[in-house]
């Protein structure tokens, strides 16, 4: 599989390490120099974050759902700031880009600039998920990676691939190494939002599942050594 584009999809809940919540700086720097040896070696980067380590929809049932889903909006582009700044610390050039106005802290995205940052080498960082409620990260990084032209998404998770059951509550859950993009829409195995299956599907957008604390896990996604599970689209 070529590999000239990549988009990578970090959990928030993964960057909050064992605290499970806010940051851990030793995780997102972990994370950044696997990034920096990836576009080291000549390959573009984009990335988008979820905001669970901030926000996980709504409080009550007394609040709105749009509401609640703008917070967890604005938790994702709290966590590309943050992300952002690190990479920085390590040697990268980044840009945020969102699809609303967030004053100076974001640029607004256009497709032309994102493409432009990634051709340079430089890192852009998705926040603010698609700019509207009832869609998900999920949704948002299988869109946005077909809109840039990526080749493949590299979803970092907190479990290491996609299995029959959920390997937590079942110890003989069996872990798929590969499997089509219809069978995750067709058996509902929810390791992705079923909008953004239905989206990579029609898309032919293949992805990579794995497990993000697993040592080295990102630069083996691309340079070889995977154990996770690939996604394709046949």
């Amino acid at each position: 599989m070529e590999m000239k584009r990549i988009l990578l999809k970090l959990s928030g809940e993964a960057l909050a390490g064992d605290k499970k919540t806010g940051f851990d700086e030793e995780t997102v720097v972990a994370v950044a120099k696997q990034v920096k040896e990836i576009v080291d070696k000549g390959i573009q980067v984009s990335i988008v974050i979820g905001g669970g380590n901030f926000w996980r929809g709504r409080t009550s049932e007394n609040m709105d759902r749009v509401k609640a889903d703008q917070i967890g909006m604005l938790a994702t582009v709290m966590n590309c700031i943050y992300t952002a700044d690190m990479f920085r610390s390590v040697g990268l050039k980044t840009h945020i880009m969102t699809p609303f106005v967030c004053g100076n802290v974001t640029e607004l995205f256009t497709k032309d600039k994102a493409v432009e940052y990634l051709e340079a080498g430089e890192v852009v960082f998705f926040a603010g998920g698609t700019g509207h409620p009832y869609f998900s990260t999920d949704t948002a990084t299988v869109l946005m990676a077909i809109e840039v032209s990526t080749d493949v998404i590299l979803m970092a998770k907190a479990i290491d691939g996609v299995y029959d059951s959920d390997p937590k509550t079942n110890p003989d859950a069996k872990k798929y190494d590969r499997m089509s993009i219809s069978e995750i829409v067709d058996k509902k195995l929810g390791v992705i939002d079923l909008s953004a299956a239905v989206l990579a599907m029609e898309n032919k957008m293949p992805m990579m599942l794995f497990g993000l604390n697993d040592e080295g896990s990102i630069v083996k996604a691309v340079t070889g050594g995977f154990t996770g599970t690939l996604v394709d689209t046949d």
